[in-house]
């Protein structure tokens, strides 16, 4: 069995989730029906938003189901954006980080391009922490220009948790809604959406073992949000479509187990990790460590991330040559898989274009052993030796 190394693009379906989905696979019934069928759907799916709202300390009515994080992302950022410039014309601005996600950072790009959107970029610093106070000079520049400021919960290509509620606090002074895509965080650190004080936040199912294709935006009862799907408006008239009972289900029962074992399995991850980025260190060649680290540390990075940056070899010769040596893992964003260019995350960050390319990126998560690490230590010397000499460095 190949040793799999990238939980942070998509994880394992835990048994629990498989069981709830299959269960509720082999019933028949619409949550939007009136009769028998329709009506025990309906009440799977709100039971599920009850679990699921315990899990990230919310209110049920603030959960609004979606097909992941690409969707919610969208909706939170686009759906405010516009629900916030047509309450206010002069609302035209975006206050966003460097390192978010492909799934907002292009989604504002469109913004800006097709909408008229400004957007102020917020830089994180060299460990990849987007601070509260580059956010309040952000938006001080002019902050009734301000629709929205977005910054995510954790990054999923360095792993550095941010500092949210600080962030949230500073927005709120001006009364500016704060967004932040929690998709790396939920069920690998706290996350309590009432506590960061946050209006929007983004998570999904496949990355805390529930299945690919359903997530949710928690959004405050008082949030504005412009629809961007027509229909039937099943979800509080922001998000039409049927509602997918199984996934769901499973969602809710994913999300609360990987919340109650969260402080174990964080503690086993840790260890993990940090054996195989001490390990890493020790073979040489010049590996370093992108992101903040400290041994033994589960809060400013996620206790599952590793990523390294091997000097003199380029990212995707290292993942094929790892891939053929039984080891799966990662450059960077999955979503980005294969685009010959440096993470514009390393970039934000201040790495030179040469640096970033040697970028790996191995996360843990619940079905990773001392197996996997011992694995992955066994094939890094044959993989970046051989990469430098496809490469030609000289050293």
């Amino acid at each position: 069995m190949p040793a799999y190394l990238d939980h942070a693009a998509t994880t394992p379906l835990r048994a629990s989730a498989l069981a709830a989905m299959t269960e509720q696979l082999q019933v028949t019934g619409n949550a939007s029906s009136l009769h028998t069928a329709g009506r025990r759907a309906r009440r799977v799916v709100e039971e599920s938003r009850e679990q699921l709202a315990r899990a990230l300390g919310a209110r049920p009515s603030e959960v609004v189901f979606t097909s992941g994080g690409t969707e919610s992302d969208n909706l939170a950022v686009a759906g405010t954006f516009a629900a916030r410039r047509e309450a206010d014309p002069a609302r035209v601005r975006i206050v966003a980080s460097g390192i978010e996600h492909h799934a907002v950072l292009d989604c504002v790009e469109h913004l800006v391009t097709h909408e008229g959107a400004k957007v102020t970029w917020v830089e994180p610093d060299e460990l990849g922490v987007v601070s509260a106070e580059a956010v309040r000079a952000a938006i001080s520049d002019d902050p009734g220009s301000v629709a929205l400021v977005t910054v995510m919960w954790a990054n999923n290509e360095v792993g550095t948790v941010q500092p949210v509620a600080e962030i949230a606090a500073v927005a709120h002074e001006h009364g500016i809604p704060v967004h932040t895509d929690a998709v790396q965080a939920v069920g690998h650190v706290p996350v309590d959406f009432a506590a960061s004080g946050v209006d929007l936040m983004t998570v999904t199912a496949h990355k805390l073992g529930g299945p690919v294709g359903v997530g949710a935006l928690v959004a405050r009862r008082d949030a504005v949000l412009t629809p961007l799907t027509f229909g039937g408006g099943q979800e509080r008239q922001v998000r039409s479509g049927t509602l997918d009972t199984p996934a769901i289900r499973a969602f809710a029962v994913a999300a609360q187990e990987a919340v109650a074992e969260l402080d174990a399995e964080a503690r086993r991850l840790v260890a993990l990790r940090d054996r195989l980025i001490e390990g890493a260190l020790d073979l040489g060649y010049g590996i370093t460590v992108g992101g903040a680290w400290q041994p033994g540390d589960a809060t400013g990075r996620l206790p599952g991330n590793v990523h390294l940056l091997v000097p003199g070899c380029e990212g995707d010769s290292l993942l094929y040559l790892l891939d053929a040596a039984g080891v799966e893992c990662s450059t960077g964003s999955a979503c980005q898989a294969g685009v010959p260019r440096p993470s514009h995350v390393l970039l934000a960050m201040g790495l030179s274009a040469e640096r970033a390319r040697g970028a790996l990126r191995l996360t843990l998560g619940h079905t990773s052993t001392d197996a996997d690490v011992d694995a992955v230590l066994a094939a890094i010397p044959t993989a970046v030796e051989r990469a430098r000499r496809a490469s030609g460095w000289a050293g």
